[in-house]
């Protein structure tokens, strides 16, 4: 992989992550796009390292309210932050589940399947279309919501579906605030980032990889950059109730991607 291969799917991962478009499936399509002809293992550790950069800019951005989780944790107290932990391990429960059981048959549908791919991105653009029509509330995140929005997170696993598009319009299908459901969906995510990556670290694969040190860090450098714009631009989105654009963006970019494939 070239320096500029790895900065170009470094900008698309980092965008496409917190930008409810599917940073699998455009991980995916741009992969054919470019002819990549990365080795497995190569391809597992730069996946593994630019979802790290991502998840770094999420901590950058939410370092605050990270604290304020740790903080009532430590305390070993029952207050609003040591709740809100509890509704973010509760939520990571699906995804965690079915990556364990499912692991092999769900890393062989990011093999370019590029019909599978446009498909979910139709079904992605659906759900935004439907979820900027919903009417904004004041509701806070609950238990029972939380799991419902794990369900989501895990089926988003499928290349295709947007993980931030589908747990965001959950949220806001369910009456959850705006701000809340973006700030819920991007801080959701970041234990399982690193619960993955600790996996595929004990299990190996990655340590087989012979990948130039260059396009991993340019790679990172581009995802983290262009993940720390894209996490604040998507609030300011959500609470604006412009998430058709995205929705039509993916009914478009679906379409192509069926007929390409046929």
């Amino acid at each position: 992989m070239s320096a500029i291969e790895a900065i170009i799917l470094g900008i698309i991962q980092g965008l496409t992550e917190f930008l409810p478009v599917s940073s699998s499936g455009h991980l995916e399509l741009a992969k054919a796009v470019l002819g990549d002809q990365s080795l497995p293992e190569e391809s597992l550790l730069f996946t593994v390292v630019l979802h790290f950069a991502t998840a770094l800019s999420t901590i950058v951005i939410f370092r605050k309210e990270i604290a304020e989780i740790f903080t009532g944790l430590l305390q070993f107290k029952w207050n609003e932050q040591a709740e809100f932990s509890v509704k973010i391990i509760l939520s990571m429960i699906p995804a965690a589940v079915i990556g364990v059981i499912f692991n092999d048959q769900i890393e062989a549908l990011f093999s370019r399947q590029i019909l599978l791919v446009g498909a979910m991105l139709i079904l992605t653009g659906l759900l935004l279309f439907l979820a900027d029509r919903a009417k904004n509330t004041n509701k806070k995140v609950t238990y029972s919501s939380a799991l419902l929005i794990g369900i989501s997170q895990a089926i988003a696993i499928l290349p295709g579906i947007s993980r931030s598009g589908a747990t965001i319009s959950t949220s806001v299908l369910l009456g959850i605030d705006r701000e809340r459901a973006a700030r819920f969906s991007f801080l959701m995510v970041v234990p399982l980032i690193l619960g993955k990556m600790a996996k595929d670290l004990l299990e190996g694969g990655i340590a087989k990889s012979q990948m130039e040190i260059l396009p991993l860090v340019l790679g990172a450098l581009a995802a983290f950059i262009s993940g720390l714009i894209a996490c604040q631009w998507m609030i300011s989105l959500v609470k604006k109730s412009q998430l058709k654009y995205f929705s039509f963006y993916c009914l478009i970019v679906g379409t192509i991607a069926i007929l390409i494939s046929l």
